[in-house]
C-alpha cells in the first residue's frame, strides 16, 4: 500500500516541477539574450510578459534590468 501511495505522489508532482523548470529556463534565456544584445528591451518585455505603459527606451531598460537582476546569482553583473 505504501508503495502505491508513494508512486502516486511521485507521478502527481513530476509534471509541475518540469513546468517550473521550463519557465525558469525561458526567463534565464531571455535575460541572457538581452544581456548579450541579441534582443532589445522591448522584445525582452514581450517575452517576459511584463507590463509597460508605452514607456521610453530608458524606462524599458530599467524594467528589464530590475526583473533580470533577481535571477542572477552574481550581484556584480549589471544589465
Amino acid at each position: 500500500m505504501k508503495i502505491i501511495l508513494s508512486a502516486f505522489f511521485l507521478f502527481a508532482f513530476v509534471p509541475q516541477s518540469k513546468a517550473v523548470t521550463t519557465k525558469m529556463f525561458k526567463v534565464l534565456d531571455t535575460c541572457a539574450r538581452y544581456r548579450l544584445g541579441e534582443i532589445d528591451a522591448k522584445q525582452a518585455i514581450e517575452k517576459l510578459k511584463l507590463e509597460s505603459k508605452n514607456s521610453s527606451e530608458i524606462d524599458l531598460k530599467n524594467i528589464v534590468s530590475n526583473y533580470c537582476s533577481v535571477f542572477t546569482p552574481n550581484e556584480k553583473i549589471k544589465f
